[in-house]
């Protein structure tokens, strides 16, 4: 996760110095719309290969398809300094292709984790694998002040990121494994502890997918507004947060990547706060999993809505207050961790790949519009009533798609998780039975999720 987010996460920390004047480095004169653009090019690529990669991950293996996708990443990257030298354009059809093999991260992790994540530890070992996701952008971020200065300037970036993608690629590859009864580095035992408390059975792969199931599903509909909402108000900030904080607050180049980084790391920390209250919780039998899910994510959405719309208020002269809210609405967003992002897991553990690939795909068109609504409210980037908007209309968007993750979610398993000759839901309940040492007893709490 955090060598995919250093491809992703490169170019919005790059595009500051990239159109700036400065000594040893290459200037280029895009504008506003331009730059928009280059942004938000990543996720047309990322759009369209989200179902692909989740069908081709439950086919072929999710570790083949993740490595060989890092690792075309990672070459795509060498080529950036050379793309922008030819234009904006040539730079945009480079972060199309990115974004065509980043498609396959979520799909491919997410198949990796309904195999292998018990369900007693499905929010501390999922949240904690997908900090990646944030320590990765933290340390571009953070570091991206240094390189820019080096002698390498904001090329670097891009030679830094390529070359270890490839590395981790062919570690992986030698590594990684499929599911734990491929593994070469586990015993027996911990295998069928794996298996399970997993709910997804070994015949996973020649499942064929219930589309019609799916798609009529209510609870379906509630966990693509939850992603749809946290990916628009998680993307609007990665993407925009560097200008925001050299335009409105006048941050140097440095500053900036050390304050950008910030939010990051305070995320990916809390990560690892929220996931064991969420699983102790549920484990003790305090809540269900479905109340665990709502309360977490409306933790992540609401409570970041309400930084936003105070950070909108924010001038220059309140940097202090402007960089302790900004950290709070990105870092905060830890809690929907244990909400949306665990709940494909919870409704299907042999389709979780799938479903990803559906609900990211679509999640994805946000991250689209997102950079170009900016790009279309900001005739100034200085104006701080003109982020304003931008902030105001991130707010809103929280509090709607969560409302509707609250009214319709669930985080059963459903009747369409399970072939009709095997029922893993019924593997997994009975499996409740056997593990009564670390989860609260069966009782009508069961039913009630």
């Amino acid at each position: 996760m955090m060598i995919n987010y250093f491809q992703r996460v490169n170019i919005s920390a790059a595009i500051v110095p990239m159109t700036q004047l400065t000594a040893g480095a290459p200037y280029y004169d895009w504008d506003l719309a331009e730059k928009s653009l280059i942004l938000s090019s990543f996720f047309w690529g990322y759009v369209l290969s989200q179902v692909p990669s989740g069908l081709l991950a439950k086919r072929f293996g999710a570790k083949y398809v993740i490595s060989l996708a890092t690792a075309a990443g990672g070459i795509l990257c060498f080529f950036h300094p050379l793309a922008a030298e030819g234009g904006w354009i040539n730079i945009c059809v480079l972060r199309v292709l990115t974004g065509l093999v980043q498609g396959s991260v979520y799909p491919c992790v997410h198949t990796l984790l309904s195999k292998w994540v018990p369900r007693t530890e499905r929010g501390f070992l999922t949240t904690g694998i997908y900090s990646g996701a944030q320590f990765g952008t933290a340390v571009i971020l953070v570091s991206s002040g240094d390189i820019f200065e080096s002698s390498m300037g904001w090329p670097g970036l891009f030679y830094i990121s390529g070359g270890l993608s490839l590395a981790w690629a062919l570690l992986f590859l030698w590594q990684g494994a499929n599911e734990p009864a491929t593994s070469r580095n586990i015993s027996k035992i911990e295998r069928e502890y794996i298996e399970s408390l997993t709910g997804s059975n070994n015949s996973g792969q020649s499942l064929p997918v219930p589309w019609m199931s799916i798609f009529s599903s209510s609870a379906f509909y509630g966990l693509l507004a939850a992603h749809c909402g946290f990916t628009w108000g998680f993307y609007t900030l990665l993407t925009e947060m560097p200008t925001y904080m050299s335009k409105v607050l006048k941050l140097n180049v440095k500053s900036n990547a050390l304050l950008s980084s910030l939010p990051y790391f305070a995320m990916g920390v809390l990560c690892f706060v929220v996931s064991p209250i969420s699983d102790l919780l549920i484990n003790r039998g305090s809540i269900t999993v479905t109340t665990a899910r709502k309360l977490f994510n409306s933790i992540g959405q609401w409570v970041p809505m309400g930084c936003l719309i105070g950070l909108g208020y924010m001038t220059a002269d309140e940097k202090t207050g402007a960089i302790v809210l900004l950290t709070l609405a990105v870092g905060i967003n830890a809690a929907c961790f244990c909400g949306y992002l665990v709940n494909h897991m919870d409704l299907s553990p042999n389709f979780a790949g799938p479903m990803m690939g559906v609900t990211n795909g679509l999640a994805g068109v946000t991250s689209i519009v997102a950079p170009l609504v900016v790009g279309a409210i900001l005739t100034d980037e200085e104006d701080p009533t003109q982020w304003r908007i931008v902030f105001f209309i991130t707010g809103g968007i929280y509090l709607l798609c969560n409302a509707l993750f609250v009214l319709l979610g669930k985080a059963t398993v459903q009747p369409w998780n399970d072939p009709p000759s095997v029922s893993s839901t019924t593997t997994l309940r009975n499996n409740l039975h056997v593990d009564s040492r670390t989860i609260a007893p069966i009782d009508s709490k069961e039913d009630r999720f």
